[in-house]
């Protein structure tokens, strides 16, 4: 037995989005998207975040341009210009905890994911900070994805994972990744692992320093 709840990167997109939402409606599961705000200009990417959260998923900030890690970005404001200005597009779309995962650059966890400047604002600002704990790589290995995500749920007894609702192709293996998951006992769930969510409401609850680069 094993719980597991999964997360959907870098959308929305009208080719990918509808049918995600689709096998998780079939489903009556419930998920978080992660939304680049850039995206959101599209009226068509617009429409499909407001359908999941319609659906009754969370919609999360994840950065305006998806460009660089934070805590790399030379940006002096970088937190303006990547956090807030997404956060000022999700607008009623956004979840009351305000959600925001940071940037990995390939799903690494380190230093790189914030900088000092971006984590005073994520406290100003009340956000809360998911991370993850599984990366099936799912962008880079659209067919492979699906057996490395099934090795990496009962690694520990909450798994949070990311997907990315994006047109590589792995999406049309998510049906059947869940009739796996299922199959071998696992929970969906929606919620976050306490371990991957270091920052509560602009409070830090876990040690913030392995993720966090100073200012240049």
């Amino acid at each position: 037995m094993f719980d597991l709840t999964l997360t959907f990167d870098n959308g929305p997109e009208p080719d990918v989005t509808p049918g995600v939402l689709d096998v998780l409606a079939r489903r009556g599961l419930k998920t978080t998207f992660f939304v680049i705000g850039r995206k959101l200009a599209d009226p068509a990417a617009r429409s499909l975040a407001e359908r999941a959260h319609a659906e009754g998923h969370w919609i999360g900030n994840h950065t305006y341009t998806h460009s660089v890690p934070l805590g790399c970005s030379p940006d002096p404001n970088v937190a303006m210009n990547e956090i807030a200005r997404t956060q000022a597009l999700l607008g009623g779309l956004a979840h009351p905890a305000r959600w925001f995962r940071p940037l990995g650059g390939g799903g690494k966890i380190g230093p790189w994911l914030l900088r000092a400047s971006a984590l005073a604002h994520l406290q100003a600002e009340h956000y809360s900070c998911v991370l993850w704990n599984a990366i099936p790589r799912d962008w880079q290995d659209p067919d492979g994805w699906v057996e490395r995500a099934l090795t990496q749920c009962p690694e520990q007894k909450w798994t949070l994972m990311v997907l990315h609702d994006l047109p590589s192709g792995a999406m049309r293996h998510l049906d059947a990744f869940l009739d796996r998951v299922v199959a071998k006992g696992g929970r969906l769930r929606q919620d976050f692992p306490p371990a991957c969510v270091p920052i509560r409401s602009g409070n830090i609850v876990l040690p913030i320093e392995p993720y966090v680069s100073p200012d240049p």
